[in-house]
């Protein structure tokens, strides 16, 4: 298992800049994918981005070429840079991580509030 943490959220005006990070603890070496998600009010929580054990990434059409997941192996850290943020970007953002071996898992972290404001 692994314990994941967020933090750098916070409130950014339209256009603005923001990067979230997820600090992982526990078991990384058994981590085979790591995600971000997020939950905007009276929705569902939706995939945001991927990045894999062998380092692919991929987004969710609404963020590619705005938001950049990137990893630093030293820091047993994830972020997601987030760039020329909309209102819509607006959600608790979820940091979560899974192993898809025999005993594996599905870990999340408590989420970092994103409010973009207009």
């Amino acid at each position: 298992q692994v314990q994941l943490v967020e933090s750098g959220g916070g409130l950014v005006q339209a256009g603005g800049t923001l990067k979230l990070s997820c600090e992982v603890s526990g078991s990384i070496s058994s981590i085979d994918t790591m995600a971000w998600y997020r939950q905007a009010p009276g929705m569902q929580r939706e995939l945001v981005g991927t990045i894999t054990r062998g380092g692919m990434i991929d987004y969710v059409d609404s963020v590619k070429g705005r938001f950049t997941i990137s990893r630093d192996a030293a820091k047993n850290t994830m972020y997601l840079q987030m760039d020329s943020l909309k209102p819509e970007d607006t959600a608790v953002y979820y940091c979560y991580a899974d192993s898809r071996r025999i005993g594996g898992y599905d870990s999340w972290g408590p989420g970092t509030q994103v409010t973009v404001s207009s």
